[in-house]
């Protein structure tokens, strides 16, 4: 296993940079995901992670070793491809072993590891099978047992499931973490899918325009963004405008239209009355009784103006005073337009923004 280390790396392509003095540090082992929308520079990072494009300035380094302007045939990394690049004219097997094959690997060796690469994809039934023979999810496990049979330091997958319909990608999801975790390997798995992100990632960056705005866990990314383009980006939320009303111990206390909020943030360095941005997610509301009155601090009346019922959630569209709100509830017992709810939320649930992010 390897880390990996990208220093102030840049890449201009006229002058638009595609990348803008990027910094990350992937751990040995690491499942790490690139997330931005189309466009943010994440395919490219990754591209000049394999050797296939260079940067303009900045560093990368496999372990201590600088490969920046290493060959792509001399960096052993893997890469999986969006659309497989599998060979039709060739047999499962002979996909695997092309790789093998290049680096002069001896035949006993070729076929022993290939074997081993398609039982860990699970896959050994086919090796002699065409690839028009196979579905899109078998084809993508046949891309994966290619690039794994080379033995890479690190393996790089580019939008791996997104020629796959719904249930297949949920299915590889869990197959591609077990793969990685199982072979040891570190992995840099470039999406624009939040969910791919979530349930795959140990950690994650999410990128726009070529920056890099937040690395964390998925719980850190999710539960704690730092700006309105990540809480935006990764998953639903409400963006509120509140202004800072006070503290409850050292912890900031806001006021949404009278209502005050309790929120887990410091309250250093806020001056009261000054404008506080906030994000609440959906499904942070918590839906406390029917009708009547609801006081109290992080608490709002509304009224349920839309409902949506899914099965295991039901999706509200609510006002509430000036606000209209998105609501989520889980295990719904019924989902009807026309209610008058209670809401409320906890003070770690209610995210709060500097006043410029």
């Amino acid at each position: 296993m390897i880390g990996i280390r990208i220093e102030q790396l840049s890449k201009y392509y006229g002058p638009s940079a595609a990348l803008d003095a990027v910094d990350l540090r992937i751990e040995p082992g690491e499942i790490f995901f690139l997330l931005g929308p189309s466009g943010c520079g994440k395919t490219t990072l990754l591209r000049c992670l394999a050797g296939f494009c260079t940067p303009d300035t900045g560093v990368i380094r496999f372990g201590d070793e600088d490969v920046t302007h290493l060959p792509a045939h001399r960096r052993r990394t893997g890469m999986v491809f969006q659309n497989y690049a599998l060979w039709p004219h060739k047999t499962v097997a002979e996909n695997v072993a092309f790789g093998l094959e290049e680096l002069r690997v001896g035949r006993e060796e070729i076929r022993r590891r290939v074997g081993e690469a398609l039982a860990a994809v699970q896959m050994e039934q086919t090796a002699q099978r065409g690839i028009h023979e196979l579905s899109g999810g078998q084809q993508q496990r046949i891309a994966l047992a290619r690039a794994l049979v080379v033995r890479p330091r690190c393996l790089l997958l580019d939008e791996p499931l997104s020629n796959l319909d719904a249930k297949l990608r949920l299915e590889m999801r869990t197959e591609i973490r077990r793969i990685c975790k199982e072979a040891g390997l570190t992995a840099v798995y470039v999406t624009h899918d939040q969910k791919e992100a979530l349930s795959v990632a140990d950690r994650m960056a999410v990128l726009r325009a070529g920056r890099v705005c937040q690395v964390g866990t998925p719980e850190a990314v999710y539960r704690a963004p730092v700006s309105r383009f990540v809480a935006d980006f990764v998953g639903e939320t409400n963006f509120l405008e509140a202004e800072a009303a006070g503290q409850s111990g050292d912890r900031l206390t806001v006021s949404l239209d009278g209502t005050l909020f309790q929120t887990e943030t410091p309250a250093s360095g806020i001056a009261a009355g000054s404008p506080v941005p906030l994000s609440i997610r959906p499904e942070a509301w918590r839906i406390t009784r029917t009708g009547g009155e609801t006081a109290g601090p992080n608490t709002l009346r509304g009224r349920i103006e839309e409902a949506i019922y899914l099965g295991e959630v039901a999706q509200y569209r609510v006002s509430a005073g000036r606000h209209t709100l998105k609501v989520t509830e889980m295990n719904p017992r019924r989902a009807e337009a026309g209610r008058e709810i209670g809401l409320s939320v906890a003070p770690e649930d209610v995210v709060v923004f500097p006043a410029d992010a």
